[in-house]
């Protein structure tokens, strides 16, 4: 299976270096690198082209103007020619066994369409601090699954001919796309959780989520919550109506504070073992 690691990259070129590293070292190597860069510097664009000169697995592409994430992100998909696609930040980098893994569970288990781990939090040199504790088996088909609070995170790969069946990414997203691909791709088929640290997460002063969208995340989550509500046709839960429009986060995720009752996540619990058991 040819695997296709996607970076959408604008101005981090210098981090940049780790993840090229990272990806050398892949232990399963049919894979190609695409990189759609998203209207940075030239010197940034350089450098990038720089890093990556020489080895025709890497792909180097550009937006004609700065256009998001969402944009960016879809694009890259559309871009793969690997069965299997997975994100990979410019600023991270993934373990050697990372894509090996993987591969090996589509390879096994023909029902699953998306597959995630744990990922390790970094300092900004990318010394590991603590790894993502939350992360663990979520239970498949459930239609009041919204991946809240996060448990489907990095390193999250995905068969690219079942994204091609969904909506796709929604490319007016600019925060909260990852969320928006990892529910769309819930709805096609089993997610497997790979119990391994298999991505190193850099936390650093440029990341999008240490910078000033960090206020603006939870009202572009909340969005992609209600859109799968309506994709579902859900119209209630626990007993509250769904809102037809979407006015305010705190709104959305009042309907869904049932789940951190000590009974939803004992049920859940039990859910999730009885379907380990018999898959």
């Amino acid at each position: 299976m040819k695997f296709s690691i996607l970076i959408a990259h604008y101005n981090n070129a210098a981090l940049f270096r780790d993840c090229f590293g990272s990806l050398l070292k892949q232990t399963h190597t049919d894979w190609e690198a695409v990189i759609v860069d998203d209207a940075s510097s030239e010197d940034e664009k350089e450098l990038v082209k720089t890093i990556i000169a020489g080895d025709k697995r890497f792909r180097f592409f550009e937006n004609e103007k700065n256009s998001g994430v969402g944009v960016t992100k879809s694009r890259l998909i559309e871009l793969a020619t690997g069965e299997i696609c997975g994100f990979v930040d410019p600023d991270d980098a993934i373990l050697p066994t990372a894509i090996e893994k993987a591969i090996q569970v589509f390879k096994d288990k023909k029902k699953v369409v998306l597959t995630y781990s744990r990922f390790m939090g970094c300092d900004q040199d990318l010394k590991p601090i603590a790894p993502f504790k939350s992360a663990m088996q979520v239970r498949n088909g459930d239609p009041y699954f919204f991946n809240y609070p996060n448990q489907i995170n990095h390193f999250v790969t995905f068969r690219k001919d079942v994204y091609e069946q969904t909506e796709k990414m929604n490319p007016e997203l600019r925060i909260a796309e990852d969320q928006d691909l990892y529910l769309k791709m819930y709805e096609k088929g089993d997610v497997y959780f790979i119990d391994d640290t298999n991505y190193l997460y850099r936390a650093h002063s440029g990341g999008i989520s240490q910078n000033n969208n960090k206020g603006k995340s939870y009202d572009y989550f909340a969005q992609v919550v209600l859109a799968t509500m309506k994709r579902r046709n859900l119209t209630s839960i626990n007993g509250k109506k769904i809102p037809e429009k979407y006015t305010n986060h705190q709104e959305i995720f009042a309907l869904l504070e049932y789940q951190h009752g000590i009974w939803y996540r004992i049920k859940k619990n039990i859910a999730i073992t009885l379907q380990k058991l018999f898959r």
